[in-house]
């Protein structure tokens, strides 16, 4: 039996510059199931960005169907979408977007603020587990300008993960990172 933890039927964006309707999207399809990994790749303006917003449920279609581990997002309120991008995504930003004053282990932290069901004790459990997972169990303590480049972006990996998503989304997320550790990274994304 198939387990889609993605479906994307018919997907199409539209966006009114003026007098004239861009179609970014032009009735994409596909699923993705656990485990997988998929890259999403094109020249600038193929609609890579826009895909990715719906994706992460930061926007919405203009017409098509998105389901996300079974739950169908078109008709869901902005509070809805907040909670099934905090319980269900992980985001790995291309910049990190770490908080300058916190220390790795808050910054990991952060997701697990906003899900009532987990306590301060388990918030911290989950991100310090989060952190080894990424091999930063040493650096917790850090503030990201104590950290290099590519230990900032294990942080914010380990941040994506820290909530157990379906789906976690990143945008060259490993750009920052050698070969060896880019691949541990992401086998830890896997299991």
């Amino acid at each position: 039996m198939e387990n889609n933890i993605l479906e994307i039927q018919n997907l199409k964006r539209d966006f009114k510059m003026g007098s004239e309707v861009v179609h970014a999207l032009k009735g994409i399809s596909f699923t993705v199931q656990a485990g997988e990994f998929v890259t999403i790749m094109g020249s600038s303006g193929s609609g890579k960005t826009t895909l990715l917003n719906i994706l992460g449920c930061l926007d919405k279609p203009t017409d098509g169907n998105y389901l996300l581990d079974g739950v169908e997002v078109k008709n869901l309120s902005r509070n809805e979408l907040a909670r099934l991008r905090n319980h269900k995504i992980g985001f790995v930003f291309q910049a990190y977007n770490l908080l300058s004053r916190t220390s790795a282990l808050e910054n990991v932290e952060l997701p697990l603020l906003y899900n009532s069901t987990v306590s301060a004790h388990d918030r911290k459990k989950k991100a310090m587990h989060a952190l080894e997972a990424v091999k930063l169990e040493e650096r917790l303590d850090h503030k990201p300008n104590q950290l290099s480049g590519g230990q900032q972006q294990r942080v914010a990996i380990a941040r994506a993960l820290v909530n157990e998503p379906v789906m976690i989304l990143a945008d060259e997320a490993t750009g920052n990172l050698d070969s060896r550790t880019s691949y541990e990274s992401w086998l830890c994304c896997r299991s």
